[in-house]
């Protein structure tokens, strides 16, 4: 699910003019690469960072149970944040900032969302109409994407996974997979979901990447072999945490934000297993781990 935005705190968002996707995802300026055009080739010298972990899909890299992370979205990418695994735009994010962090010993995460249209994308136009629902609540620039037409939207997925791997990202983000729980414009089903949940998860591993579940927490059960880690957003705010314990039980990165309050959620995330920081709801560089 986007993250579940206070009315004020939407509205304070779109006056600064900075909606962004799932929480802060949409680069609207498009500044969260260090340049743009065709990727430079990366580095043939990086090697996965020690105690990666290894997905379910083989031997790719994944992030690590408790591991630190940084998840930006929007802003100018800060390079120089030390975390061990890095959540980025796979459209702003050039394969030199790939190569960087590889570099600083960072595995990296392809955001994209495979739920939405974003009105922003470069490939935009090769959605039909027949695919956009309804406008997702809080991101004006954002409409649900009707799932049960993966003929359409699969190759699309596939194509944008093929950006993040020609960039040398590790791993991606696939974000609002849980369109069946919200006002989509469409009688999506939870098999619905499933389903394509389950392609999209294909499509990454397919490609060597590992592949993470964002939210969708009613599903995890039936979705948990099919990714290597998961993304949540507030689950401490909606005492939700729990939910993850098939992701911690498989030994797998569960890599946890909240946007309000302190850290004082840190002990019960660190029991749980989670890797958890505060951040502001912009998704810029900000953060507080735990």
């Amino acid at each position: 699910m986007k993250a579940r935005l206070p009315a004020a705190a939407a509205l304070l968002l779109l006056l600064a003019g900075c909606a962004t996707a799932d929480g802060g995802g949409s680069p609207a300026a498009h500044t969260a690469g260090t340049g743009a055009g065709a990727p430079s080739a990366p580095s043939d010298s990086w090697a996965p960072p020690p105690g990666g972990g290894a997905p379910s899909s083989g031997s790719n890299w994944a992030p690590s149970p408790g591991g630190s992370w940084q998840w930006q979205l929007s802003g100018p990418l800060d390079l120089g944040v030390a975390a061990d695994s890095f959540d980025v735009d796979y459209e702003t994010t050039t394969a030199a900032d790939v190569d960087t962090l590889h570099r600083a010993g960072s595995g990296v995460i392809c955001y994209l969302s495979a739920g939405s249209w974003e009105e922003y994308r470069g490939d935009a136009g090769q959605f039909p109409d027949s695919v956009l629902g309804t406008v997702l609540d809080g991101w004006p620039d954002e409409r649900w994407l009707d799932i049960r037409r993966m003929d359409i939207l699969l190759p699309i997925m596939a194509d944008r996974m093929d950006t993040c791997v020609a960039k040398g990202f590790d791993a991606v983000e696939p974000d609002n997979v849980d369109g069946y729980v919200n006002e989509s414009g469409f009688p999506l089903t939870a098999e619905d979901q499933l389903a394509y949940n389950r392609a999209v998860a294909a499509l990454a591993r397919d490609r060597g990447l590992s592949v993470a579940l964002k939210n969708d927490l009613d599903q995890i059960p039936e979705l948990v072999e099919h990714f290597d880690f998961a993304i949540n957003e507030e689950c401490v705010r909606y005492s939700e945490c729990d939910s993850y314990a098939p992701f911690t039980e498989a030994g797998k990165a569960v890599l946890h934000v909240e946007y309000e309050g302190t850290l004082d959620f840190c002990s019960e995330s660190a029991r749980l297993g989670l890797s958890s920081m505060l951040k502001p709801l912009d998704l810029e560089a900000a953060r507080e781990p735990c």
